[in-house]
């Protein structure tokens, strides 16, 4: 299923703007749902601009007000972004990200031995000799390579690194692991976070509510009250 060209500012923008549900845009955005829950709670690495899907063509606002309408309505993408075409070499990684590598690496090779180097090369954007060294354990630097996921740590997407183990299960004849962390609990989170929503919308509207009555009463007194001494 296609995603926004850019799906954490775009689930920014649809959290601080609509009424969607946390899993309707986890589900348009590709993303899991406590990342999105993450992002409205300000609690993500860094404090996103939204993007406007709307603007950006991805989203109309009639497919929007139909998602604010139903909870169990799915978006559609209005229009793909376009694809950009990656050229030949390897992987490009900013140079604040390079210094993760290894420890990408080496959580890759500890956790799914059916990957190939020549496939870790493709996905983290490193050499072979890199990877036959973290693997044998003659890397330079091995003393201090501690194995992290390379999702956390933005070497690759989440989706990349499923897709590639999927492959590499594939070929090696063997069922690819399945993410299960929060299968037995998922609905319960989401009404829960539905629950929390609604609540904090009543707390608002009443608060309102009650701002509005005190700033009447005290901006209208008495007329008699004004001459008592």
């Amino acid at each position: 299923m296609a995603q926004p060209l850019m799906p954490h500012a775009t689930a920014s923008w649809l959290v601080d703007n609509t009424a969607l549900t946390f899993e309707q845009i986890a589900d348009f955005c590709g993303l899991h749902i406590l990342e999105v829950q993450a992002i409205a709670d300000d609690t993500a690495a860094t404090k996103l601009t939204g993007r406007d899907p709307i603007r950006a063509g991805e989203l109309t606002q009639e497919e929007i007000e139909k998602g604010q309408k139903d909870s169990a309505y799915r978006l559609h993408m209005h229009k793909e972004p376009d694809q950009t075409r990656r050229t030949k070499g390897p992987r490009y990684t900013p140079v604040s990200k390079r210094q993760d590598k290894p420890d990408g690496i080496a959580w890759i090779i500890r956790n799914h031995p059916e990957i190939s180097d020549g496939q870790i090369g493709k996905l983290i954007g490193t050499t072979r000799s890199t990877i036959a060294a973290i693997r044998d354990r003659s890397h330079w630097n091995i003393a201090n390579i501690q194995p992290k996921d390379p999702v956390t740590l933005g070497l690759c997407s989440q989706r990349e690194l499923d897709a590639m183990v999927a492959k590499a299960a594939k070929q090696a004849g063997i069922e690819a692991p399945k993410d299960t962390t929060f299968e037995g609990d998922r609905e319960a989170l989401i009404e829960e976070l539905r629950r929390e929503r609604e609540t904090a919308a009543r707390d608002a509207e009443a608060a309102l509510v009650a701002e509005e009555a005190e700033t009447g009463q005290s901006g209208n007194p008495d007329i008699d009250s004004l001459f008592k001494s």
